[in-house]
Formats: C-alpha cells, structure tokens, sequence
C-alpha cells in the first residue's frame, strides 16, 4: 500500500487530528475493550472526525434528543459522543474481538462499513482503501447506491492507520503483534531516501504487503464461506 503523493498531506491531518483527541477515544476504549485508534480510524470515516457526529454513520444528532435516521436507524438519542460511540461499538460487537492484529483490523472495520464493496467482486473498499493504490475507484454514494465513476474524496482507514503507527510507534504493538521486538519498522508516507539501492529495504513496502496478503487471506476465507 502506498498514499497517493496527492493524498499525503490530508492523511498527515487526518491522523493528527485524530491523535489531538486520542484521550476521548481512550475513554470510549476503555468502556468497549476497543482499541483507541480503531474507534478513531472508524470516527475519521463516519464524521470526518467531528465529535458532532455519531459514531454510527456521522449523523449530527448529539444532545438533539432525536434518533438516527440512516442506517442503522431508530438508534439513540445520545446526551454525548461517548455514549453514541459505546452504543455504536456494543451493537456491533466489536468488545468482543480478544486481539486487533492487523488482519482482524481489516475484516472488521470493512465489516463495521458493510460488505457491499466485496460482494461486487473486484472492488477494495474504499472505506479501507481511499486515497491509496489499492483503491480500485467507484465508491458507495448513498446507502446501497453504487457509483462507478464517483472517487473517495476521504481517506482510507488504513492509510490513515499506517501515519498514526508513524507518530504513535506504541499502536503498532497491537497491529503487529508477532513481529520482531513487536514492533515493525513502518516508514514515512513520503518516499525516503538511501545511500544504497541495491541493499536498501523499504519498510513501507513490507507493510504494505503484509496488509495486500492478509486482506486477500480475508477475501479467500469469506469466498469460501460463501
């Protein structure tokens, strides 16, 4: 996986915007046994990371005293954002999930989303994906209204993910759980220089291949199942 140089500056925002307010999301973490940057990940895509909107589809309902309208509906109504996002979290499950390594971070946070992307065959889901190459293009404009043309204007999860392991290494001890030290070297989004081209190893590439075989290892199991 590779940030699109276009894109570089809006994940950088992205992810420190969500790292500004990493204390609320701890809050909420430790209410749901959710990690903090899962439920952060999840706030940037549904609300643009505004704490105006619900966790559960960014609906602007907080301390309205009205219910969600969009899927899911009839939800609330919520006094904060924190009981929004425990609420939204609890419906799906997600304190259940025992370890958040990086293959169960894919399957779950394409599933908090829906799987419509996967049912159409060939589609990565942009809610994962925009903004990186990975990205195939064509996105989901309204509740099961697909565009073919349509391009994802906000970031992808996991492009966010990847610039929040770069300015908080410590994530990267639950997304990486088995790696050397249990932390994996993740390099910057911007490309980095080496004295060697023959002998130099780039830590993006690794991760972002780690992240195409689990997300395919995903796709196998559920194609299976099907």
């Amino acid at each position: 996986m590779k940030v699109k140089p276009e894109r570089v500056a809006s994940v950088d925002r992205s992810a420190r915007l969500l790292l500004s307010n990493k204390s609320r999301y701890e809050t909420v973490a430790a209410a749901t046994n959710v990690p903090w940057f899962i439920i952060a990940i999840i706030h940037m895509r549904e609300a643009s990371g505004s704490f105006a909107g619900v966790l559960h589809n960014g609906e602007k309902i907080i301390g309205t005293g009205r219910k969600t309208k969009l899927v899911p509906a009839g939800r609330g109504p919520f006094k904060t954002w924190e009981d929004a996002a425990i609420d939204a979290l609890n419906m799906k499950s997600l304190g259940k999930v025992k370890a958040w390594p990086i293959a169960r971070i894919c399957y779950e946070v394409e599933a908090y989303n829906g799987w419509g992307y996967w049912w159409r065959g060939d589609k990565s889901s942009a809610y994962l994906w925009a903004g990186t190459n990975i990205d195939g293009g064509g996105k989901f404009i309204a509740d099961h209204v697909w565009s073919s043309t349509a391009q994802d204007q906000q970031n992808g999860a996991m492009a966010v993910l990847q610039r929040l392991m770069e300015l908080d290494p410590s994530i990267a001890k639950t997304v990486f759980p088995t790696s050397p030290s249990g932390v994996p070297s993740v390099a910057p989004t911007q490309s980095a220089t080496s004295t060697s081209a023959t002998s130099r190893v780039d830590p993006q590439r690794q991760v972002g291949g780690v992240l195409n075989a689990v997300y395919a290892a995903i796709r196998a199991v559920l194609s299976r199942k099907a």
